[in-house]
């Protein structure tokens, strides 16, 4: 594997890193998403393909009167399903990422389900782009197919620091919009710890065919009565000791916890923004596999 031509670039364990992750995902793709994807992503729609001579049966609506004149017989405009499709990645790598109360954090389960996403994308023979984003743009990555392409894609989602702690998803989207003219499948992936950016997620989600992946902790929805715990803010670096084994303040969190949660489903609902929700404790190929079939389900309805 040469990781996007850059493996002699990269330490031995990310080469390893990459390998697993391409390993795992790919396995998945073949046995239970790759089908489903298809189902559900099946082009921007038909394309012209060329005129024939009019045949019973035919539409009439589809008879092209310019050709029909020229020719002295009717002919008809034939199409096919617009079969390529552009897949944009817009990956949160803020220092929130880094945060996970169990064997996986955030981030890492950012770049599996990324990988899983991709690698999908590439077996239905669909381009692939990714940005990168913090409180700023970290990476941009344009759109392309294959293998390597998408084991740099990887690459740049595990490898280097990012220059900025902070998350801007209104940044995030305005850039998209810019790079990403042409209407794509936008899997916008984070956690969703900020503010300020629903306006801009409708703007995008009227344009592309946009699908929000909140990733959640479960440490972050519950404090375990430990006693006494120093709490860092990722992003910020502010710290804040807290009394876990005060049932109050735990339940005042877990209650603030689910509120969040649900203002942030109202929000997706009231734009009409699809969305999977997925945590770092519990596996991320069945979530994804039943949001799939639902959206079949819901095209062929």
């Amino acid at each position: 594997m040469t990781a996007g031509g850059t493996a002699g670039l990269l330490p031995r364990d990310m080469i390893r890193r990459i390998r697993r992750i391409e390993i795992r995902t790919r396995r998945m793709v073949n046995e239970s998403l790759a089908g489903e994807y298809h189902s559900v992503f099946r082009g921007r729609g038909m394309e012209f393909s060329e005129v024939r001579e009019y045949q019973m049966g035919d539409d009439i609506r589809t008879i092209d009167w310019n050709v029909t004149s020229r020719m002295g017989h009717p002919s008809v405009k034939k199409f096919v399903e617009e079969r390529q499709l552009t897949v944009a990645l817009l990956v949160d790598a803020s220092g929130s990422g880094d945060f996970g109360s169990g064997a996986r954090v955030k981030g890492d389960l950012t770049a599996e389900v990324s990988a899983l996403l991709a690698f999908s994308a590439i077996k239905n023979n669909d381009r692939v782009g990714l940005l990168k984003f913090t409180s700023g743009i970290e990476k941009y990555v344009p759109p392309k197919k294959g293998r390597t392409h998408v084991l740099r894609v990887i690459r740049e989602l595990l490898y280097g620091t990012a220059g900025s702690r902070g998350t801007d998803i209104g940044l995030a989207l305005d850039y998209a919009m810019h790079v990403f003219r042409k209407r794509s499948v936008m899997f916008l992936i984070s956690d969703f710890m900020a503010s300020g950016y629903e306006r801009r997620l409708s703007r995008a989600a009227q344009k592309h065919d946009l699908i929000a992946i909140p990733i959640d902790d479960p440490r972050e929805e519950t404090l375990p009565a430990v006693g006494l715990v120093e709490l860092e803010d990722a992003e910020t670096g502010r710290s804040l000791v807290v009394d876990t084994s005060d049932r109050r303040l735990r339940a005042a969190y877990a209650a603030r916890a689910a509120a969040r949660c649900e203002e942030r489903r109202k929000m997706f609902r009231k734009l009409g923004v699809d969305f999977i929700e997925l945590s770092t404790a519990r596996p991320y190929d069945i979530p994804l596999v039943r949001f799939f079939e639902a959206r079949a389900r819901r095209a062929r309805a």
